[in-house]
């Protein structure tokens, strides 16, 4: 019996290699990119965002479920138009207590420290893209807190391609973007300058047709 079960496990082994594909279905080859919209991937698009606590160390969150579109044509990159949402209201931290706070409404009726119980949903549109191989500088503006500022965005091409059959078989882009705002812009400045003013955007944005 062990040596046909050992012979059953190793046909599934073999069987699930061979259905598995060779190489990632993604590559940073542009010409994979086809035209027209695409739709934000929410579970694989993230804001990272960093800040200085103190003067002691950095400390970082993290804003998901991010929705949106994604509009390109190949041939004319420069055209692109990104439109996103970010549900403020959902940002995590890797503590419970600073998520709370963040989220907490003000005391006595007053003003909330960050963002509230029920802060509005965030949301940035692109104005202009102004592309450098397969790099680009996408300005737009960001509502966040009620308040609208230009901010530009330094976007990398991750990597584009077909998804295998078993995942949806979609068309996926990627891109990798950096920037920086600064949050008393945007009516949020409690702490400064003890908690920093500056905050590092970092974000992973995955679309699909």
């Amino acid at each position: 019996m062990r040596l046909v079960f050992a012979a059953a496990l190793a046909l599934a082994s073999t069987a699930a290699l061979a259905q598995a594909p060779a190489a990632a279905p993604g590559s940073k080859n542009a010409a994979a990119i086809t035209g027209g919209t695409y739709t934000a991937d929410p579970g694989h698009t993230l804001v990272t965002w960093t800040l200085d606590h103190l003067g002691f160390s950095p400390y970082t969150g993290i804003f998901g479920d991010v929705s949106g579109t994604l509009t390109l044509d190949p041939k004319n990159p420069s055209a692109a138009k990104v439109d996103m949402t970010i549900p403020v209201s959902k940002v995590t931290t890797a503590s419970s207590g600073l998520t709370a706070h963040l989220l907490r409404a003000g005391k006595d009726g007053g003003k909330p420290d960050f963002f509230g119980a029920s802060p509005a949903d965030a949301r940035f549109v692109s104005t202009s893209v102004q592309v450098s191989g397969q790099s680009a500088k996408v300005t737009g503006n960001l509502t966040l807190n009620g308040v609208t500022k230009p901010v530009t965005l330094d976007a990398t091409f991750y990597g584009a391609g077909k998804a295998p059959a078993q995942m949806g078989g979609k068309e996926n882009v990627g891109f990798h973007a950096t920037g920086t705002i600064q949050r008393s812009q945007f009516g949020l400045g409690f702490g400064v300058p003890m908690v920093g003013d500056a905050v590092k955007l970092d974000i992973a944005a995955a679309f699909q047709k």
